[in-house]
């Protein structure tokens, strides 16, 4: 069994692989800025600044750790954003994690990406050797930096970097909550365009599983995943309506108009949807998930459909709850609706 550092563990997915990682016999050290609600046998929690160079040499001189799994980031979701802590949280505090990893001789560093690096379709299932990122807002741009600053520890680490679409299970809320709320109060549920793009999502234990994976790689390297057999998101949206019991009914919104008045919204600030999520609302994102299914043998575990209504069921289940947290990551509450709610009122 083994002792590792995983960064941001009080957040939704970190919370996710602690806790699986304490299941299987392993012990958990985790860093966040945010307080960690787990006290659980196994777990030592630091409240804490990754930014922080003394705080971070210190961990690792009272820990041996074995792997490092690199989850925390600051999102840039919500109306208001603080654009020097989102680059500095996510690029600078990577390069301070993999130089005091190599100080310590933790070789195992493993990296949760994005699919944020895109934000245009590009026709086929994006490839990790085929098709250089091209990100278009600041949190996208800030995980690319944050790649092209683990190239040079490659020699002295064994650096995997897992690029994720959206991360869905029980629990996962922020925009996605908005989406919740109009199903549960049986409200119509909008899509742009026709409904006919195909957004491929990733099960959290699935990517967990990955991670696990990666860290016993022995060397490094860089994946793509995502789920199987992505159906459009008419598709799924009708799906969970159906099986959630919700009289929710899909319809479509002019293409054209409605991103231009999201464009407008954002440079309002009164919509928490940025550049790319208007870039990417109507259009396709597939990762071609071949590599990491021949190189780590790993394989998806659920559908886009089945994994949304376990986010949705957990929302449904636990609204009055959900809506009273505060002190929590932003994948853990949900997000605020600003202008989105006029539309929730007509529909």
């Amino acid at each position: 069994m083994s002792h590792v550092l995983v960064t941001g563990a009080s957040g939704f997915f970190g919370g996710v692989l602690k806790r699986r990682l304490l299941r299987e016999g392993h012990t958990v050290v985790n860093i966040d800025l945010e307080p960690d609600e787990d006290t659980l046998p196994g777990l030592t929690s630091i409240q804490g600044d990754l930014r922080d160079a003394a705080l971070v040499q210190c961990t690792f001189s009272e820990h041996r750790f074995d792997a490092v799994y690199h989850v925390a980031a600051q999102l840039a979701h919500g109306m208001k954003m603080d654009e020097h802590l989102l680059w500095t949280s996510n690029v600078d505090a990577t390069k301070l994690l993999a130089e005091t990893a190599r100080s310590a001789g933790v070789r195992p560093f493993v990296f949760v990406s994005t699919n944020c690096l895109w934000a245009a379709n590009l026709g086929h299932p994006v490839n990790e050797d085929r098709d250089p990122p091209a990100p278009i807002e600041l949190y996208g741009k800030s995980k690319l930096a944050a790649e092209q600053c683990l190239q040079p520890f490659m020699g002295d680490l064994d650096v995997v970097i897992l690029r994720c679409p959206t991360i869905m299970d029980a629990g996962r809320l922020g925009l996605l909550a908005i989406l919740y709320e109009f199903i549960d109060d049986n409200k119509t549920v909008w899509v742009v365009g026709d409904g006919g793009n195909r957004y491929q999502f990733i099960y959290a234990e699935d990517l967990a599983t990955a991670c696990i994976l990666g860290a016993s790689f022995g060397k490094s390297d860089l994946f793509h995943i995502g789920s199987d057999n992505v159906k459009s998101m008419r598709q799924v949206y009708e799906s969970v309506i159906r099986s959630s019991g919700s009289r929710s009914r899909v319809r479509s919104l002019p293409k054209g108009p409605t991103i231009a008045a999201m464009m407008l919204a954002h440079k309002l600030r009164v919509s928490p949807l940025g550049p790319y999520h208007y870039k990417m609302i109507a259009e396709s994102f597939v990762f071609d998930t071949d590599r990491i299914k021949h190189r780590l043998g790993w394989k998806p575990s659920l559908t886009n459909e089945e994994m949304l209504l376990k986010s949705y069921e957990y929302y449904a289940k636990n609204r009055e709850e959900i809506g009273s947290r505060t002190n929590v990551s932003t994948h853990r509450k949900a997000a605020s609706m600003g202008v989105i709610r006029l539309l929730k009122w007509i529909s």
